[in-house]
């Protein structure tokens, strides 16, 4: 795929007049764990991407529009939706959030629903039943059939819409509990995979693919408008995992309700060698065979340097 290069400079002069309508107190509301997003980084990358955006859902009304003139049917809004992949611990959460906020600011499309994955995940019942604990994040480890009736449901814009939720504290499927996506301008689909598009084979518990009728044969990216890939070297994502895991461990996992209370008692060597350890098990491993493998699909790659901020942005030609 042929890209158009930019640096920092560059890429924030496409900014134009997008005025910036984010305070510091809205930036520290919706940073993530270990993540410091000044308002300059928000200029410089966020404001020309939200700005691209905003032109690209302009434009895709209007071809719906004279979609629904020519077929002679009453207009029908349809959301836009961008999907935003990469690895664990890259940022996608953060910058999913700051996004969603500058692009429900626009005047033509205030309405904004930010979804992840993880709601799709199968439940742990279901991933212990098919071996698949310790694969949990790789794609065969996601309900796809329901994510894919999920997009499609979205995309046909008739009602409300349930994505289930997922909670990280208990570390499995909130039964019972859903998210409700009615008819918004843009939805962000936020998730490891959500630029995949391999075979529709099931991988069994011996780790044997074989072919799986019930498995969809579309994907989730055949329902974006736009897609975004986060990239950064694996040793800054395995180091930001490792201090992410670390500040769990002074946090989150200290409350007994927690999956992952085990690791509350870890002193610091043997914390750093735990998620080391499932960096280089899991985590590592889903980034180099599954996720790293799908960044040329995207439209934009924003390529992160050691210290999260954006060293360069990629936009693929049409």
């Amino acid at each position: 795929m042929s890209y158009l290069d930019f640096d920092r400079e560059a890429w924030a002069a496409l900014r134009a007049a997008t005025p910036l309508t984010l305070s510091e107190a809205d930036l520290v509301e919706l940073q993530g764990l270990n993540e410091r997003v000044s308002l300059e980084e928000v200029e410089t990358i966020y404001l020309p991407i939200s700005r691209l955006l905003n032109l690209q859902v302009a434009a895709i009304q209007t071809l719906h529009t004279a979609t629904d003139m020519f077929l002679g049917s009453l207009p029908r809004p349809t959301p836009f939706v961008i999907g935003i992949a990469g690895s664990v611990a890259v940022g996608k959460s953060t910058f999913a959030r700051i996004l969603k906020a500058l692009l429900s600011r626009w005047p033509a499309h205030p309405r904004v629903d930010l979804v992840t994955t993880d709601g799709f995940l199968l439940p742990n019942a279901a991933l212990e039943q098919r071996g698949l604990m310790m694969r949990k994040g790789f794609p065969e480890s996601y309900d796809l059939r329901r994510l894919v009736e999920f997009m499609a449901d979205v995309k046909n814009a008739e009602g409300p819409v349930r994505a289930p939720v997922y909670s990280h504290q208990a570390y499995d499927i909130v039964p019972g509990e859903y998210q409700l996506v009615d008819r918004p301008d843009i939805v962000l689909l936020e998730g490891l995979n959500v630029l995949q598009a391999g075979d529709t084979r099931a991988v069994g518990a011996d780790g044997i693919r074989r072919a799986d009728a019930t498995r969809p044969r579309m994907f989730v990216s055949d329902f974006f408008d736009f897609s975004i890939y986060l990239d950064a070297a694996e040793a800054d994502v395995e180091r930001w995992y490792v201090e992410r895991f670390l500040t769990l461990r002074e946090t989150v996992f200290r409350d007994p309700r927690s999956y992952f209370h085990r690791y509350a008692s870890l002193g610091d060597p043997e914390a750093v060698e735990t998620a080391r350890g499932i960096w280089r098990t899991i985590n590592g491993v889903n980034l180099r065979e599954n996720i790293s493998p799908t960044r040329d699909r995207a439209r934009l790659v924003v390529e992160k340097g050691a210290d999260h901020a954006a060293s360069r942005v990629r936009l693929r030609r049409l």
